[in-house]
C-alpha cells in the first residue's frame, strides 16, 4: 500500500517538474519573437539571388546598394548574394584556367558544369527561402563583406 500512495505522489511530482520545464522552454521561445518581413523586402531579396544567375554579382550588387538601408532582411540577404555571387565568378575563373590543364586528367571538363549546377541550385533554393521569409546562408561562399 506504500507503494500506490508514493506512486500517485512521484508522478504528480514528476508531472510539475516537466510541467516546469514546457514552461521554461516556451518562456525562452516567446522572448525571441520572429522577425517579420515586408512582402516587398522578400521579394527584393529574391531578386537579389535570382538575378545572380543571369548578371553574375552585377545584379546583387545594383539591388544591395540601391535597397540595403531600407530593410535589414534585403541588407542580409543581399550580402549573401553577393559574396556568392562573387565566390562562383572566382570558381568560374579558376575551372576555366585548370580546364585545359586538367583535360587530361579527364576531370577538367566536369569543373565549369559543376560550378554551373552548384550555382544554378544553391541560388534557386536561396530565392525560395528568401521569398518566404527566412534568411539563406549560402554552405560554400567567401564572405567578402559582412
Amino acid at each position: 500500500m506504500d507503494k500506490k500512495n508514493e506512486n500517485p505522489e512521484d508522478v504528480a511530482g514528476d508531472e510539475e517538474v516537466k510541467g516546469g520545464e514546457g514552461a521554461a522552454e516556451s518562456e525562452g521561445a516567446e522572448q525571441q519573437p520572429p522577425q517579420e518581413t515586408t512582402k516587398e523586402a522578400r521579394m527584393w531579396a529574391m531578386w537579389c539571388h535570382l538575378l545572380g544567375l543571369f548578371t553574375c554579382f552585377v545584379g546583387p550588387l545594383i539591388i544591395w546598394l540601391v535597397k540595403k538601408d531600407e530593410d535589414a532582411f534585403i541588407d542580409n540577404q543581399g550580402k549573401e548574394a553577393l559574396n556568392f555571387q562573387i565566390t562562383v565568378a572566382i570558381a568560374f575563373a579558376v575551372a576555366s584556367v585548370l580546364t585545359p590543364v586538367l583535360i587530361f586528367v579527364c576531370i577538367g571538363f566536369a569543373l565549369v558544369p559543376a560550378v554551373f549546377i552548384a550555382d544554378l541550385v544553391f541560388c534557386i533554393v536561396a530565392s525560395v527561402k528568401s521569398n518566404s521569409g527566412e534568411a539563406y546562408r549560402y554552405p560554400v561562399s567567401i564572405r567578402f563583406i559582412k
